[in-house]
C-alpha cells in the first residue's frame, strides 16, 4: 500500500507556493515592460528591472539556508511574506528607475525567505518512496503559476493600467500570507554537533555541495528560459504575434499538466536519467522551434516543447538536489539548489541585453538552443554517468 501523499500540510504547502510564484512570474514578464514605458529603460536596463529580483532572492536564500532551523522555519516563512507584503505596496509609489531596482531587490529578498523555507518543509512531508512523484507535483505548483501568471500579467497590461497588475500581485502575496499560518511546520532541533558544524562563515555553511553537480546543469538550463521570461513580449510584438504569445504560458503549463504523473512515478520507478535526458532534447528543439516562431502557432508547439523540456529537467534535478543531502542539511540542499538557479535566471536577462541589439530576439534564442545542446554532455558527466552506474548495479544489490 503506498503511504499517503496527500496530506493537509503537503496541500498548504503546494498552494501557498503557487501563490508565492504567480507574483514572480507575473512581474518577471511585465516589469521590464513597465520599466521602458515609464522611465525610458534600454533594453539592457529592462533586463535589470527584471533580473535584479532574483538577486535579491539569492542573498534571502544565502541567508534563509543558514539560518533556517535556527530562527525557526515558521518564523522565517512568516517574516519573508509580511516584507513581500510591504515590497507589494511600494511598487505603486515608485516614482523613479532607481526606486524600481530597490524594491525589486526587496522583493526578491523576501521572495527567498519565504520560498527556501516552502522548498525545505516540502520535502519532508513527502513519502521518501514518492519523492519524484511529491516533488514533482510541488514543481507542478510552480509550473501552474509559470503559465497564469505570465498570462494574466500580459491580459492586464494589454487591457488594463500598469497599477493594477500591482493590485493583483498585492492580493495574491496576503492570500498566501493567511494561508502560512495553518500549514504545520515542523521544526528541527539541531544536535550540537550539527551546530558547531554550521556555525562560522564557511562555504560549507552556505552550500550544501552535494546538491551542486546537477544544479549547476539546472542553472545553465535557467539561463536559457530567462530569455524567455524576459523578452517574450518584445518578440512577439516584433512579429504581431501579441495574441499567441499570452497563451505560450498556458500551453507550457499544459504540456507539464499532461506528463508530469507519468514523469514522477518514472522518477521514481526508472531513475532519473530515464526521464531527464529527454526532457533536455525537448527543451533544446522548443528553443530552435521559438527562435522561427513568425507565426502564432510554432511559437505555441515551441511552448509545448519548452514546458515538457524544462518543467521536468528542473522538477527532477530539484529531487536529485534534496536526495544527494542528509536530513539535517536538506535545507541547505534546497538553498543551494535555488540559490544556483536563481543565478541563472537572474544573470540571464541582464547578459543577454546586450545581444539583442546585434543578433535580434531571434538569434537570441537560437544561441540559447544551442546552450541547451551543450547541457546534455554536461549532465552526462556532472551526474547521469554516474547515476547510471548506480542503476546498474542496485538490481545485483538487492539479490
Amino acid at each position: 500500500m503506498k503511504e499517503k501523499l496527500w496530506t493537509k500540510s503537503y496541500i498548504g504547502i503546494l498552494v501557498t507556493n503557487f501563490f508565492l510564484m504567480l507574483t514572480f512570474y507575473l512581474l518577471m514578464v511585465t516589469i521590464s515592460v513597465f520599466a521602458v514605458n515609464e522611465f525610458h529603460s534600454s533594453e539592457s536596463q529592462a533586463g535589470l528591472a527584471s533580473s535584479i529580483f532574483v538577486i535579491g532572492a539569492l542573498v534571502g536564500r544565502i541567508i534563509g539556508g543558514k539560518y533556517l532551523d535556527r530562527l525557526g522555519r515558521k518564523k522565517l516563512l512568516i517574516t519573508g511574506l509580511v516584507i513581500m507584503v510591504i515590497s507589494a505596496i511600494l511598487y505603486f509609489f515608485l516614482d523613479s528607475f532607481g526606486m524600481l531596482i530597490g524594491n525589486r531587490l526587496l522583493h526578491g529578498f523576501a521572495f527567498g525567505l519565504a520560498g527556501t523555507v516552502l522548498g525545505t518543509v516540502v520535502a519532508q512531508v513527502i513519502p521518501k518512496a514518492r519523492s519524484g512523484e511529491g516533488i514533482g507535483y510541488f514543481a507542478l505548483s510552480m509550473t501552474l503559476a509559470t503559465a497564469i501568471g505570465p498570462f494574466i500579467g500580459m491580459f492586464i497590461q494589454q487591457h488594463f493600467e500598469f497599477s493594477m497588475i500591482f493590485v493583483f500581485c498585492l492580493i495574491c502575496i496576503v492570500i498566501g500570507l493567511i494561508l502560512s499560518f495553518n500549514i504545520e511546520v515542523k521544526e528541527i532541533t539541531l544536535t550540537e554537533a550539527q551546530k558547531a558544524e554550521l556555525r562560522g562563515f564557511k562555504l560549507s555553511n552556505f552550500i550544501e555541495k552535494k546538491s551542486v553537480p546537477i544544479t549547476l546543469v539546472a542553472t545553465v538550463t535557467a539561463f536559457c528560459y530567462s530569455g524567455i521570461l524576459s523578452f517574450l513580449s518584445f518578440y512577439a510584438a516584433e512579429n504581431q504575434i501579441v495574441t499567441a504569445a499570452s497563451f505560450f504560458f498556458v500551453v507550457y503549463a499544459a504540456a507539464v499538466l499532461v506528463t508530469r504523473p507519468f514523469s514522477g512515478r518514472m522518477f521514481d520507478l526508472k531513475g532519473p536519467n530515464f526521464i531527464m535526458y529527454p526532457s533536455l532534447i525537448s527543451l533544446l528543439i522548443g528553443l530552435f522551434v521559438l527562435s522561427q516562431s513568425y507565426v502564432g502557432f510554432v511559437l505555441l508547439i515551441a511552448g509545448a516543447f519548452i514546458g515538457f523540456g524544462y518543467g521536468t529537467y528542473m522538477s527532477s534535478s530539484q529531487t536529485v538536489a534534496v536526495q544527494s543531502a542528509p536530513p539535517h542539511r536538506v535545507g541547505l540542499a534546497t538553498s543551494t539548489f535555488f540559490i544556483l538557479t536563481d543565478i541563472g535566471l537572474g544573470l540571464g536577462p541582464f547578459i543577454q541585453g546586450f545581444f539583442v541589439p546585434t543578433m535580434g530576439y531571434s538569434g537570441l534564442y537560437f544561441v540559447l538552443g544551442i546552450i541547451a545542446v551543450i547541457c546534455i554532455p554536461l549532465h552526462h558527466f556532472l551526474f547521469g554517468k554516474k547515476a547510471s552506474v548506480q542503476e546498474a548495479t542496485a538490481p545485483s544489490m538487492e539479490r
